[in-house]
């Protein structure tokens, strides 16, 4: 294959070159270089023939030479161009084929920043992302397989003792089997709407919205888990920052799921401040609970799938730790940004939307 391309190159960059070449040297010297000769002896009445004859001859003899002086100067040139052409091309080829065998740590090593480069810096980039993927794929199969596991432990155990009549067959222990169910019904709703937020950016129906009356819907659905945990909700919601463009459905999916995190993290008689204030050329929503500070270093994952700073908290509280993975991708369906903070005056988790998406 890669012969093949070489000589289609060199053939290709070489053959026009000296077509033209040739044309031009046939054009000058035999034909004009020739009637200019034959014109001089006319008009000094020389005799043409053999004086033509033999100018002619060491003009042949020369253009000889000097064809095949420039063919082999064109052809070395044409090959060594073609080769430092083609040689980030056929190292970027390798690399592609171990890259499709799934050795996605392979990088092309840049060396110009010609167009070369810049397709070596596009190639790299693109197996970064795939890196990524992969690995938030094994992740997530390793995190699905963990949630899984203990729901179904569970029903296996209780289901067990009901057939060798070890555990009564009362109210009490259907109820433990229900709320395993509903684990994992949770979880696959869970993953059936970060599906969704994945392929969001495709299915945008943006339009003018108020920022203020989609977040006092969803607080008023949460009203009562809030009033059962005697937790106070605050607001504090600037003017300019009610109008905001983006898809209705999945800005309240991305504000449900901040609620209910909000909610589900914050202690009994602990406190909730939703604000919201302009911010640049976008909007900015923050959710401050009070409650545990969440360690720094746990912060930059706090988006990632099935991530959880306390993972058996979270899973009692009923969560698969997809909620804020969900509001990250339908936030940056819309071109937002998302972010968080924690110190010891709350938690802070916030989405920035543009004024245009």
């Amino acid at each position: 294959m890669r012969q093949r391309l070489l000589w289609k190159l060199l053939i290709g960059h070489f053959v026009p070159i000296f077509a033209i070449f040739s044309l031009v040297v046939w054009q000058a010297v035999d034909k004009r270089a020739a009637e200019y000769y034959r014109e001089l002896t006319e008009r000094f009445h020389v005799a043409p023939l053999d004086a033509h004859n033999r100018f002619l001859e060491a003009i042949h003899q020369h253009m000889f030479w000097g064809v095949f002086a420039a063919l082999t100067f064109t052809l070395l040139f044409t090959y060594l161009l073609t080769t430092w052409v083609l040689h980030p091309l056929l190292k970027i080829t390798d690399i592609t084929k171990k890259v499709a065998d799934g050795n996605y740590s392979e990088r092309v090593n840049v060396v110009s920043r010609y167009e070369g480069g810049q397709l070596a810096d596009a190639f790299n980039h693109m197996a970064e992302n795939l890196e990524t993927i992969e690995r938030l794929r094994k992740n997530m199969v390793a995190d699905i397989s963990h949630e899984l596991r203990t729901p179904l432990t569970n029903l296996r155990g209780y289901l067990e003792g009901l057939s060798d009549s070890v555990i009564p067959p009362d109210k009490e222990t259907f109820q433990m089997l229900e709320q395993e169910v509903l684990r994992l019904v949770n979880l696959v709703d869970d993953l059936q709407q970060l599906a969704r937020a994945d392929a969001a950016r495709a299915f945008l129906d943006c339009q003018k919205l108020s920022l203020h009356e989609l977040l006092g819907q969803i607080m008023d659905l949460y009203r009562p888990n809030f009033q059962e945990k005697q937790i106070e909700v605050q607001w504090r919601l600037d003017p300019g920052s009610d109008l905001v463009t983006a898809d209705r459905d999945k800005l309240l999916q991305a504000i449900r799921n901040l609620a209910d995190n909000a909610w589900k993290y914050t202690p009994r008689c602990g406190s909730v401040t939703i604000s919201a204030q302009r911010s640049g050329d976008g909007i900015k929503t923050v959710f401050t609970n009070s409650g545990a500070v969440i360690a720094e270093k746990d912060i930059p994952y706090l988006f990632e799938r099935f991530f959880r700073a306390d993972r058996s908290r979270s899973r009692d509280a009923g969560g698969a730790g997809i909620g804020l993975a969900i509001v990250k991708e339908l936030i940056e369906a819309h071109g937002g940004t998302v972010g968080a903070g924690s110190d010891e005056s709350g938690t802070s988790v916030w989405f920035t939307l543009p004024d245009s998406c």
